[in-house]
């Protein structure tokens, strides 16, 4: 896209979804962090469902890092993966309780050192908690960056720094959010719907779907 139409594509999320923003449920830069690692390969709706008693039983990151292992899997199993996440969530908070008194570190070079904390999950806490602009790139994200021809790459961490050279920067936060909307509602993974789409005619994907 050129800069007219990426102006295009911006006013349009814009009209669609002005409000766009996380829709994990959380009070504390504590939870959003794990809550969005709950979220991997799992629905937001699900974890919230998981983290409304999650959250009033482990309050700080020294309650999550001395918490049972076998307990925390069982608290979480609904979010999938659930073994792995415990030992993350375990691992991460036994860390910002050792090196960041037990506080969410407000820069991405130390959030990323947390143990299964990526860029994704890192970019989100800064977001939402902090107003650090980032880039989230969720599975999302990585369809829509590609149907829209704004990248062609598949690494998660290209497409991010593809989307930054793209988006201005004071968008960054709220375009993943908006993007994110758009494909859970219209730009779906198996059956996108074009013919409702807002960005249709600025979709080379949607060109080559109405012509094949």
């Amino acid at each position: 896209m050129d800069k007219a139409e990426i102006r295009s594509l911006l006013q349009r999320l814009d009209d669609a979804y002005p409000k766009a923003s996380c829709a994990l449920d959380y009070r504390t830069p504590l939870q959003l962090l794990v809550a969005t690692i709950l979220s991997a390969q799992c629905t937001d709706e699900r974890v919230n469902k998981v983290t409304e008693a999650l959250f009033q039983k482990y309050k700080t990151a020294g309650d999550f890092a001395e918490a049972d292992l076998e307990t925390l899997q069982e608290e979480i199993r609904p979010t999938g993966f659930f073994k792995n996440k415990a030992k993350a969530i375990k691992a991460c908070c036994r860390m910002l309780v050792d090196d960041f008194g037990g506080e969410v570190p407000a820069r991405l070079e130390e959030l990323v050192k947390l143990p299964g904390v990526g860029r994704k999950t890192a970019n989100v806490v800064l977001g939402e908690v902090f107003h650090v602009p980032g880039i989230v790139v969720d599975t999302h994200v990585r369809r829509l960056a590609k149907r829209l021809g704004l990248t062609s790459h598949n690494d998660p961490d290209k497409i991010e720094r593809a989307l930054m050279r793209l988006i201005p920067k004071n968008r960054w936060t709220l375009f993943s959010h908006q993007l994110i909307h758009h494909g859970r509602q219209v730009c779906k993974a198996r059956k996108p719907a074009c013919d409702r789409c807002v960005l249709n005619d600025l979709c080379p994907s949607a060109a080559l779907s109405q012509t094949s």
